[in-house]
């Protein structure tokens, strides 16, 4: 397993690909709603990315199936995990959640990011497992610096979720990015402190809890892409792409426009 070390040029095209995916983000923030169909935010996302001169990567991105992924980005709703296809007959209704998790390719350099959104007026208990959720994933990325392992990353993850009841999925990582969408390592959203591959300055990796309201397991429907729970209960996922760096990580990505938003609705 060989593991790209990022110069201080290639990082500096990681953060525009990145910056770029969160302003994608941010315009499909705007248009979450009831009534709004999964096949027209991706369309806004296309439209967005290619408008800015990117390639939306998720878009024909193969699975070890050899299906590729037909859209711009994946649209998750309530009991899917990830990797939900958009389509004209998912409709956005109060109460619901969606995360969406987006990608460009730019100038040779990937970015990926991901925020789970709400949809109306969505109950508190399902609102505290969104604000978990991504708690945890700042949890992960203040392990990400250099010295520390990849099990500090998702250790630190696990113990936060699981001690609120909440399950962690095991079957899907977050992972290394670059010039590839995925290169390795991975990166286990649960592990021991002090187990796993050595965190170096220069590494670029995608840190993207997936989290549970209920039961951990998860099954594959038959388009061999969506990832459900198996009991149907809600699923929330975040992620950000971030350079490890001595002391502190340096995050590429923002949920800062889509905050403000947020906190307007």
């Amino acid at each position: 397993m060989k593991v790209f070390l990022k110069t201080e040029d290639e990082i500096e095209l990681m953060r525009k690909a990145n910056q770029l995916v969160s302003m994608t983000l941010t315009e499909l923030a705007k248009c979450i709603k009831p009534g709004i169909s999964t096949l027209q935010l991706d369309k806004i996302a296309e439209e967005f990315i290619r408008d800015h001169g990117a390639i939306p990567t998720f878009k024909n991105f193969p699975n070890p199936f050899g299906s590729p992924f037909p859209a711009s980005i994946c649209t998750s709703v309530n009991d899917v995990v990830v990797h939900g296809i958009p389509d004209a007959s998912t409709v956005l209704k109060d109460g619901d959640i969606i995360s969406i998790d987006c990608g460009t390719l730019l100038d040779g350099f990937n970015g990926d990011s991901c925020y789970t959104f709400c949809v109306g007026e969505v109950a508190e208990e399902v609102r505290h497992l969104l604000r978990t959720t991504k708690e945890s994933l700042y949890k992960g990325i203040e392990q990400a610096v250099a010295g520390n392992h990849l099990g500090d990353i998702g250790s630190s993850i696990q113990d936060y979720c699981e001690a609120q009841g909440y399950g962690i999925v095991r079957e899907l990582t977050g992972h290394g990015i670059g010039r590839e969408m995925h290169e390795p390592p991975q990166i286990p959203n649960y592990g021991r402190r002090g187990n796993g591959m050595f965190l170096k300055a220069g590494m670029c990796i995608a840190i993207e809890p997936m989290v549970t309201f209920g039961d951990k397991s998860v099954y594959m429907m038959p388009d061999r892409w969506t990832i459900r729970t198996r009991d149907g209960k809600p699923a929330a996922h975040f992620e950000h792409t971030m350079a490890i760096r001595k002391g502190k990580a340096e995050v590429l990505s923002s949920f800062d426009e889509i905050e403000k938003i947020e906190a307007n609705l």
